[in-house]
């Protein structure tokens, strides 16, 4: 049957195995560059063969079947009921049996199987896994990270939760006789995840009181561009099996009036660029981070530093053990710690002024439950202890605190 196709038809299917539905849409050189969208996306001139393409494409990732203006395309660009049915039966071992594009890829050291299993190699590990945990890997790590200021990180996300809107590409399950290209770097691991929960957290590092917040929750990944709230908004520049480096914007915490001793004053949130190294080896992930503060009253540098450890213990159950700290400079520890002569007249603290070192450590746990294909849940818990001139300064209170979040998310 395949016969009915020439060589370099079958060769459009096989290269179409790694194209996404969004290579259909027009788009600009630079798009393309910032999306990760490689060469083999581009239209094809030749207009038979791009027809070929497109229902290639389509027929691959839709789950309930194509329409008939889309068959009846393919009929205008020349092709008769055999060699659609030849077409049909090239695609057919690489459709997508259902849309969740899983995201328990986006974290390739996550998604990998810990015990005695091997693990996957990262054409596998790319591939969407009906079976895997639905709430993702990567957003239940990037969303557990840094949540003393949950003010900061809430107004960050209802910003964001537009680009949830965005649409969702759909990557090939398998390979079959048709080869087509593997995963490259800027492979089909795009995933699109929102979710709500709450978070319970103190009100700013050492507060006495602690605040209950409504926590919009935003994982996206879009070739080169994503959104999370580990990494804010931007771009990886690399991303391959072992190493991925990146740059965005990122919120950086204060506090409020009503948070703090009276007579300190508020701490206005700021926008801060933040480039990461994200490392995978043997199962664990580790971050190396670093934010220049741009705007906002703490200004200065922040770096970060964290190792992650997923396992899974079921084909519905992840836990996400993980460990980290971070740094400040002089300019950042004492605008955000330190008291001034004016504060202290009057709050009634000493004065104090806060030198650079490390800020806190931190430990937490993260439980990630797959309810459904689409639906998941997440429960974290952590506790964070104040570090170095930290934790002597006269706003805090108590220098190690526990925080916790839920959630539940649904998956494109």
């Amino acid at each position: 049957m395949a016969d009915e196709l020439t060589p370099l038809e079958k060769q459009v299917i096989a290269l179409s195995l790694g194209d996404r539905r969004s290579s259909l849409m027009p788009r600009s050189h630079i798009f393309l560059w910032f999306f990760g969208y490689r060469a083999t996306s581009l239209p094809l001139a030749n207009p038979r063969l791009e027809a070929l393409r497109r229902y290639a494409i389509l027929s691959r990732t839709s789950k309930q079947g194509l329409p008939q203006d889309e068959c009846d395309r393919l009929c205008r660009a020349g092709y008769d009921s055999r060699q659609k049915k030849a077409i049909d039966g090239l695609i057919a071992p690489h459709r997508i049996q259902n849309n969740f594009a899983s995201a328990s890829t986006a974290l390739p050291g996550a998604a990998r199987k810990t015990g005695r299993r091997a693990a996957p190699s990262r054409s596998q590990a790319r591939r969407p896994d009906p079976s895997g945990p639905l709430f993702p890997p990567s957003i239940a790590k990037e969303n557990m990270l840094s949540f003393s200021t949950p003010r900061t990180r809430c107004t960050l996300m209802l910003a964001m939760l537009p680009f949830a809107m965005a649409p969702a590409s759909v990557p090939a399950q398998t390979q079959s006789p048709i080869q087509g290209p593997s995963d490259g770097p800027d492979g089909d691991d795009d995933h699109i995840t929102i979710g709500i929960g709450g978070l319970y957290a103190p009100a700013y590092h050492g507060a006495d009181d602690y605040r209950f917040q409504p926590l919009p929750l935003v994982d996206v990944k879009w070739g080169r561009f994503f959104v999370n709230l580990q990494d804010g908004v931007g771009a990886n520049l690399l991303d391959s099996e072992h190493v991925t480096i990146g740059v965005g914007l990122t919120p950086v915490g204060g506090y409020r009036a009503k948070d703090a001793p009276d007579g300190i004053g508020k701490l206005s949130l700021g926008l801060g660029g933040r480039g990461f190294v994200k490392l995978r080896q043997g199962g664990f992930e580790a971050t190396l981070g670093a934010t220049k503060i741009i705007t906002g009253n703490t200004e200065g540098v922040i770096a970060d530093a964290s190792l992650a450890y997923p396992i899974t213990a079921s084909d519905e159950l992840m836990l996400i053990p993980s460990i980290g700290t971070s740094w400040g400079d002089r300019k950042h520890s004492n605008r955000y710690f330190g008291v001034t002569a004016a504060q202290s007249a009057a709050s009634g603290l000493p004065q104090y002024r806060a030198g650079s070192g490390l800020i806190d450590a931190k430990a937490e746990l993260a439980v990630v439950y797959r309810l459904t294909d689409r639906i998941g849940v997440m429960a974290m818990g952590g506790v964070s202890s104040l570090l170095g001139d930290a934790k002597d300064s006269p706003i805090v209170y108590h220098k190690t605190r526990p925080y916790g979040v839920f959630a539940v998310t649904y998956s494109f």
